[in-house]
């Protein structure tokens, strides 16, 4: 197979992996089983989707890279036979990694949704993966009268 088909592949397998375990996953899942759809192209590909999917989201969740790794291997071999087979064309397959790309990125650009749960909050809520030298005051609940000051300190 012509090296620039195998590495169309690969970067396809990894597009579509990528976006399984993603919020984008319902919108690029059609694209996918249009892309999979045509003439029975690759037997049982559209409902392996969903399979793949399941494993793929329990593998990440359990730190089973290998499996992942394995699931993308699957995808990647399934891509090389059909453009091997001359069943879909290089042309269809950059296509489909243009269209998920651009619903991988209009991901990126969305918004970001935080709740906070656990009981009332008296405060500000602060979420960051590093905080260093904030100092801010608040008051207590209404049963005391005296202010808090907080001081988070960057403990590295």
């Amino acid at each position: 197979m012509d090296p620039e088909l195998e590495t169309l592949a690969a970067s396809a397998a990894t597009t579509l992996i990528s976006l399984m375990i993603s919020d984008s996953w319902t919108q690029a899942k059609e694209k996918v089983r249009r892309f999979f759809a045509p003439d029975s192209r690759s037997g049982s590909a559209p409902s392996d989707l969903d399979a793949s999917r399941a494993e793929l989201v329990a593998a990440r969740e359990a730190g089973h890279d290998l499996l992942v790794a394995d699931i993308e291997a699957e995808w990647r071999v399934r891509l090389r036979r059909l453009l091997s087979a001359d069943r879909t064309t290089g042309e269809e397959l950059r296509d489909l990694i243009d269209s998920l790309a651009r619903i991988s990125e209009a991901t990126l650009m969305g918004s970001v949704h935080n709740v906070v749960s656990g009981g009332v909050q008296h405060g500000p809520i602060i979420q960051s993966g590093r905080i260093s030298g904030l100092t801010f005051t608040t008051q207590l609940p209404e049963s005391s009268e005296e202010g808090t000051e907080v001081r988070l300190r960057d403990h590295r």
